[in-house]
């Protein structure tokens, strides 16, 4: 199974235009983004997950082919905005040569993506609809849906399991919540997986948490229940965080943490990540700090994992 991470920012993007605070300010001086999450997974076929409004962009960056198949997580924009723009691969092809690309999403999640791009279905996409529990099985490559809290405005939210079955009968394992702050029921099948792709909008929990996102800090009690074996991810990143002295902390972005992660040797909180190299540093301590087995990494734009 190959992972590749199309996005890892927010809804907004990193560096955030027009904004000052510290984060933004270090990753423009470092030249550093993250688009909008997004991935492509392949096994015997090409899946992609959230075809978001940086998709062109995606295209064009790592050259991709056109998907077998796209899983929608919900309906909130950065999430399916960018599903015209597969429109490029059939216009290049004969007429008689083009198949609908299955589209999978939650029925609830329709009522939205279908507003939008209703006019593209049975030609460009083919409607397909993600019941939580029941699985979308292709050759050697099973998905199940299983349901997830987003708050009342994506109320169709799913996260997915991807198995895949290797001529050994050995079965590999992805989970991939996509964005949330909680699953509905603690299924077994969300266990034990060989890799975790796992939201971390923040660093720590914030006091409000309006847009009903993850943070790292609530994010490890879901790493430690589910216990990946062989790769943690962490996508989703925003500049969300305060940090200590910035004079932007007051902006519309920036949230108060209830209680910061505390560093248990120091007794001080762990620094707000600024840029990638922040992160690397962080996931290494926190692993340590916190005993687990499994590395941790906040991949970068364009990275890819293979297991």
């Amino acid at each position: 199974m190959d992972i590749l991470f199309l996005g890892t920012g927010s809804a907004w993007r990193l560096p955030e235009y027009s904004c000052r605070c510290m984060i933004c300010q270090k990753m423009t001086e470092l030249k550093e983004e993250r688009t909008r999450t997004s991935i492509q997974v392949t096994t015997s076929r090409k899946i992609l997950i959230d075809p978001g409004p940086d998709l062109l962009f995606h295209m064009r960056r790592y050259k991709l082919q056109a998907p077998d198949l796209i899983l929608i997580t919900h309906e909130h924009g950065d999430h399916y905005l960018g599903m015209d723009d597969l429109l490029a691969y059939k216009r290049s092809m004969p007429p008689d040569s083009w198949r609908p690309i299955p589209v999978y999403a939650t029925e609830t999640a329709w009522e939205t993506i279908g507003v939008r791009f209703g006019y593209l279905l049975g030609s460009l996409f083919e409607k397909r609809v993600s019941e939580p529990g029941v699985d979308i099985n292709i050759d050697d490559t099973s998905i199940t849906p299983f349901k997830t809290v987003h708050g009342k405005t994506a109320r169709g939210s799913v996260g997915y399991v991807i198995r895949e079955t290797q001529k050994d009968k050995k079965v590999k394992k992805l989970v991939y919540t996509s964005d949330f702050i909680d699953v509905e029921t603690d299924l077994s099948i969300l266990h034990d997986p060989d890799v975790l792709i796992i939201q971390s909008h923040w660093l720590n929990e914030p006091v409000e948490n309006r847009p009903s996102h993850m943070s790292l800090q609530r994010a490890l009690d879901f790493i430690k229940k589910w216990r990946p074996s062989k790769r943690m991810f962490l996508v989703h990143i925003s500049g969300g965080d305060q940090v200590p002295g910035d004079p932007f902390n007051n902006t519309v972005k920036k949230t108060p943490p209830i209680r910061p992660m505390m560093d248990p040797l120091t007794q001080k909180p762990y620094s707000v990540p600024m840029c990638q190299q922040d992160w690397d540093n962080l996931a290494v301590k926190l692993c340590e700090d916190n005993s687990l087995s499994c590395q941790m990494t906040v991949p970068k734009d364009g990275e890819t994992f293979t297991f």
